[in-house]
């Protein structure tokens, strides 16, 4: 029996995930194929049954080996969604006639900021930011309004 060609192609849903603080610090990882290219975690699914909110799980682990259902940890899903056309260079990547991708906006509250573990082959640098700060350094425009939309979605920060 031979492979089923659809899974070759990517899966045009996708997540953003705002990890942050209750103090609203947000992690931003550095592109290792664009310097400077500051993000939240983002990726696609696996299978186009892929519920979001694995996907977000799956993709929060393997960019930066946190573990969204720790303690102390809550992913939320904030019913937020951007759709967006995939840039050209990169839409062999999906099947044919695929020219836009929707993505799905969900925040992780960790309980401290702290160091991460990146993937290299995706990752080379992270850093804490406080929201604002973090969203003027997103590359991309609705990652950074996605941030924006932490103190409304993300709780209440404590003291």
């Amino acid at each position: 029996m031979g492979a089923d060609p659809a899974r070759a192609f990517k899966v045009p849903q996708s997540v953003l995930v705002v990890i942050h603080t209750p103090a609203f610090e947000v992690l931003l990882i550095e592109r290792a194929d664009a310097p400077g290219f500051w993000q939240s975690v983002t990726g696609s699914k696996d299978r186009p049954e892929e519920p979001f909110e694995l996907t977000a799980a799956r993709e929060v682990r393997e960019e930066t080996g946190l573990d969204a259902a720790a303690p102390g940890h809550a992913l939320r899903d904030w019913g937020l969604e951007n759709v967006y056309e995939i840039y050209p260079q990169w839409r062999h990547r999906y099947a044919p006639g695929v020219t836009h991708n929707t993505e799905r906006v969900f925040g992780l509250c960790v309980p401290r900021a702290a160091p991460v573990r990146l993937s290299p082959r995706e990752h080379r640098d992270q850093v804490w930011l406080p929201w604002r700060e973090a969203a003027q350094r997103c590359f991309s425009p609705s990652n950074a309004e996605a941030i924006g939309w932490l103190p409304r979605l993300g709780g209440v920060p404590r003291p």
